[in-house]
């Protein structure tokens, strides 16, 4: 697995972990999922360009 592919993954779990569907998260909003989703779209976007 390349450093691309791990920092993929782990971006993707960090996003779900911020969905304000669990209780901890409910009154935070949607801003750290709309945060962490931005950098989920630029890694891939590195990662097709094959600047990652």
């Amino acid at each position: 697995m390349s450093l691309g592919t791990i920092l993929l993954i782990v971006l993707i779990l960090a996003l779900v972990g911020a969905l304000p569907t669990w209780p901890h998260s409910s009154s935070w909003g949607y801003g750290p999922s709309g945060i962490v989703g931005l950098l989920v779209v630029v890694v891939i976007i590195l990662f097709v360009l094959g600047k990652l």
